[in-house]
């Protein structure tokens, strides 16, 4: 046996069990052995029910009465009454009314889990039951809970694990030797029977920090060995010439930052490499990155090269074209727009345009990467909100020219640090952490649901000061099975009742390209005095003279977007104001009470991966799973370690011969994250 051996070979493992396995993605005794604990109940410590205390507890009891009854919405509450030779105790699980089934039976369960006083008595809550027969014969009972798999009890995952037990005692190790060393690490196989077979919490600790360290090495090895191929690239040359650069930056209607300052020299100073530049410009919202992009698109246009500047939407697409447009058009650089909107012989003009290199600045959408569209000397590539777009995508456009022109990606989603290093460790990094000066902060409030009429008068007194306002809603049809506020029912309630007297607009994603640059024209020409929006708006809309937004069932949204959304409004010299209303009058959660209290992106991204995890926001990255079972992006330090080893790796000259099971995860990282 081996660990590509097909788990069917397994004693215990009979078809059914087989196709069980399967379903989970677990086929080989490698995918089995690497299938880890979720968590770990510790029986090594039983009470009598008569000295039980307050806390964390583990009693061994029978189960004399059981019922499940339904309370509200779907929800069903089911209670037991436990006892043993000492006395009884009442049991609640909440939403689990297999237990029932369960623990009929009148046999030995430990039960496990938080002795508390809640509902005026003190109950044990959601514990864990684990058949006293089922359990394994050891003495120290740390009890591995597996991952749910249908169909299959985790006592026979147990049991199938306990037949691999020999093997794990013999895994080679993946990690260098050095490493192993230096980080002071147990060896892969004391890592993976720490994990299954634990006799001490110190050892699941020793397992955990082993493969956690692993995981990431992985990782920052990908990304290192990812920047290492990049250098070996041969890219444009597009020269710097300050006269140009100085002369584009005094005729601009602002000042720049002293971050736009230098975030511009950082893409100056690359595009004079001979190595294709591979940056991420991240900027809160309204920091300034179209104008950054511009300024390089600038001096790319006078050196000769076109710019490519792909957006996600079509709305946003037009936004930078717009932005661009008026910034460039001035010094003779010429900018066009492509989009699925544009259709038939303007189509067909706009492609003979780019080919010819009569169109310096092509902004788009996905059109870009359609087969017809050929470049005539493509430079610059600009990729905004690149975590929207898939790698296939972006290499798509890359490929638009005979050499790897440079990379700008921008987010104005602030990515937290830990995930910097990470996911996008293989590309330079520019920060925008300065608003424009005449920039007041954003007031943000939560508002009571129940106090409306007061909140409609401070927007209409808004509107009548000659601002204007959205209100976001999280639907876009009414739902009957919960109570969100649906856009198109809250447009029709404004307009007709409260805001009668406003011009009131509709915005959602169901709307046709076209509908939707008719309504975002009229709001931004001040047409529309009220825009009611799903979330269409979220990024880079730019109306200055928006200066207030209510976000309606603000608890439904994650952190990063609710900072996305009010970053429409505060984008001009005015006050702005931005009112969180949740969808009940309970106490707000951690997250709108975070919101409420900073501006920062930066800050709040932080705060994001503490209350998500990074699985959620990795997940909108497109580039497919990070695989991380054990190790967190928010451990800096272990991150730090990880990093560390992976540089002297990468620079030490030694190869992933040696090192298969390493090598196949890092390669698989490698696809996943590589950008060029």
């Amino acid at each position: 046996m081996n660990l590509t051996t097909s788990l069917q070979k397994i004693k215990g493992v009979g078809e059914k069990t087989a196709e069980q396995f399967a379903a989970a993605h677990l086929h080989t005794v490698e995918d089995l052995i690497t299938f880890l604990p979720r968590k770990y109940e510790d029986f090594s410590h039983v009470t009598s029910i008569a000295d039980i205390q307050p806390g964390k507890v583990t009693v061994k009891a029978r189960c004399e009465k059981i019922e499940t009854r339904p309370v509200r919405r779907g929800m069903k509450v089911t209670t037991a009454t436990l006892a043993d030779d000492t006395g009884k105790i009442q049991a609640v699980w909440f939403n689990q009314p297999y237990r029932a089934t369960q623990l009929k039976g009148g046999d030995e369960y430990y039960f496990s889990g938080e002795f508390e006083f809640s509902y005026n008595r003190f109950q044990l809550t959601n514990p864990s039951a684990e058949k006293v027969s089922d359990m394994p014969v050891q003495t120290d009972r740390i009890l591995p809970i597996y991952p749910a798999i249908a169909g299959l009890k985790t006592q026979l995952v147990r049991k199938i694990l306990a037949e691999l037990r020999p093997l794990m005692t013999m895994l080679p190790e993946t990690l260098p030797e050095k490493i192993i060393k230096n980080e002071n690490l147990v060896s892969y196989s004391e890592a993976i029977l720490g994990m299954h077979f634990p006799e001490t919490r110190e050892e699941i600790e020793k397992a955990r920090e082993r493969l956690a360290f692993e995981e990431l090495y992985q990782l920052l090895l990908a990304s290192q060995l990812n920047k290492q191929e990049n250098a070996r690239l041969e890219g444009w040359m597009i020269h710097f010439e300050q006269a140009v650069v100085k002369e584009f930056v005094s005729n601009l209607p602002f000042a720049l930052t002293n971050a736009q300052r230098i975030a511009a020299w950082d893409i100056f100073q690359d595009f004079q490499k001979a190595i294709p530049m591979n940056r991420l410009l991240q900027g809160d919202v309204g920091s300034g990155k179209t104008v950054v992009a511009g300024i390089a698109a600038r001096q790319a246009a006078h050196d000769g090269f076109q710019t490519a500047l792909m957006a996600p939407t079509e709305i946003l697409a037009s936004q930078h074209a717009a932005t661009l447009d008026a910034l460039l058009t001035p010094f003779g650089v010429r900018v066009g727009l492509l989009t699925g909107s544009v259709k038939g012989k303007a189509r067909e003009a706009l492609y003979a345009a780019i080919k010819d290199g009569e169109v310096d600045v092509v902004v788009g959408t996905h059109a870009l990467i359609q087969s017809g569209v050929e470049f005539h000397k493509l430079g610059f590539v600009v990729i905004d909100e690149q975590h929207r777009f898939g790698v296939a995508q972006r290499h798509e456009l890359l490929k638009k020219s005979v050499r790897m022109p440079h990379l700008l990606s921008m987010t104005a989603t602030p990515i937290p640090r830990s995930l910097a290093l990470t996911v996008y460790g293989e590309l330079d990094v520019s920060v925008l952490n300065e608003k424009p000066a005449n920039r007041k902060p954003i007031m943000t409030k939560i508002w009571s649901p129940n106090s409306r009429p007061q909140l409609y008068a401070l927007v209409d007194d808004e509107i009548q000061q000659g601002r204007q306002a959205y209100v976001i809603c999280n639907l876009i049809d009414n739902n009957p099975t919960n109570d969100l506020k649906s856009v198109e029912v809250e447009y029709k309630r404004l307009k007709n009742s409260v805001f009668k007297h406003r011009q009131i607009g509709l915005l959602h994603g169901r709307l046709s390209p076209a509908e939707k640059e008719a309504v975002m024209q009229q709001f931004a020409s001040g047409a529309i005095d009220i825009l009611v929006s799903t979330t269409v708006v979220e990024v880079g809309v730019d109306v200055p003279n928006a200066t207030v937004m209510i976000i309606e069932d603000a608890d439904r949204f994650g952190l990063a977007q609710l900072h996305q959304l009010r970053g429409r409004v505060g984008r001009s010299e005015y006050q702005s104001y931005c009112y969180l209303v949740p969808s009940d009058s309970k106490k707000p959660s951690q997250r709108l009470r975070e919101i409420e209290k900073s501006n920062d992106g930066f800050y709040l991204a932080e705060v994001d991966l503490q209350l998500r995890g990074p699985g959620e926001i990795y997940g909108r990255a497109q580039h497919g799973a990070l695989n991380l079972q054990v190790a967190t992006l928010g451990d800096t330090k272990l991150i730090a370690r990880a990093q560390k080893a992976a540089q002297w790796f990468a620079q030490s000259g030694d190869t992933l011969v040696h090192y298969t099971q390493l090598a196949r995860q890092v390669e698989h990282y490698q696809r996943l994250t590589t950008l060029n």
